[in-house]
């Protein structure tokens, strides 16, 4: 649903537009609310409410016997904050949340399918650099022969 990679600015009111393929593809599947939370590689992880309580069911399911479930649990679902975009496409971000990406004011936002990552600039540039030129070593790797 969410696809390419966007450049952009936190406002002076610590608010983010959406780009409008994002908006676009979400006012085509009926998406009205966001949850955005931490995700992986100090980016912010952004899901649509439908695939927000998806992943809520598959992590509720990890036994929270294990200490790293209930170390990712919390940190994971503690982090989560509701959005809904007003008319412009604008999402408030928490400033726990960029503190937590070190979002200070330009951006990058991708769309991986089923969610939306939201970068620091710096950060995605330095995830990018460190691993395009393993893509192919990597696909080779997680796809399987005949997909």
């Amino acid at each position: 649903m969410f696809y390419g990679e966007y450049i952009h600015s936190i406002d002076r009111k610590g608010r983010l537009i959406l780009p409008s393929k994002f908006r676009e593809a979400a006012k085509g599947n009926f998406v009205e609310r966001f949850f955005v939370t931490r995700g992986l590689d100090t980016c912010l992880f952004m899901f649509s409410e439908e695939e927000w309580r998806s992943q809520e069911q598959k992590f509720k399911a990890i036994s929270f016997t294990k200490q790293e479930s209930r170390i990712f649990n919390r940190l994971y679902f503690s982090g989560a904050v509701d959005v809904i975009p007003d008319r412009q496409g604008r999402i408030l971000l928490p400033q726990y949340l960029k503190d937590f990406a070190q979002i200070k004011k330009d951006v990058v936002v991708v769309g991986v399918s089923n969610r939306i990552e939201i970068w620091a600039s710096e950060k995605w540039q330095e995830f990018y650099g460190t691993w395009r030129q393993s893509f192919e070593e990597i696909a080779e790797k997680v796809i399987e022969p005949g997909s």
